[in-house]
């Protein structure tokens, strides 16, 4: 059987984005599985890390969650003992975040696993690659 033509597919940018995009995800989840650590959990994390006592709906627009899916996440990394959610003093109608003892612990050990999988992309497309894709795509970073 002869394999598809993706026609068009092929030459448009963001598709080829699309594709790396799925196999950076696979290769980031497999990295984090040993944890149990999804990489939307491992982005929160990181934001509460950088920004401790930073509002649920900041962190939400932020990553571009919706505010029922961050509160899942919330939910779930508090159940764990990693995240506290308190309500804000300024407007009690928000909850503010932090990171736990346990949250700070396990972030400290889900960094190395993190490098390692943009280590496989580096080796997947080359150093020089990889460097010109991170400049070409830091444009987009913080554009919710």
């Amino acid at each position: 059987m002869k394999p598809l033509d993706l026609g068009d597919l092929s030459q448009l940018l963001g598709y080829s984005i699309r594709r790396a995009q799925l196999w950076i995800f696979k290769e980031f989840s497999r990295q984090l599985a040993a944890f149990e650590i999804s990489p939307a959990q491992f982005s929160v994390l990181c934001v509460i890390d950088a920004n401790p006592g930073v509002n649920q709906l900041a962190v939400a627009q932020l990553l571009s969650i919706e505010r029922a899916g961050l509160g899942r996440l919330v939910d779930h990394l508090e159940g764990r003992g990693l995240v506290r959610r308190t309500a804000s003093a300024i407007n009690r109608r928000y909850y503010v975040l932090y990171l736990t003892e346990a949250g700070t612990a396990l972030l400290g050990r889900l960094r190395p696993a993190a490098a390692e999988s943009d280590k496989a992309l580096a080796a997947k497309i080359g150093p020089r690659a990889y460097k010109e894709l991170q400049r070409a795509l830091s444009v987009f970073v913080g554009d919710a």
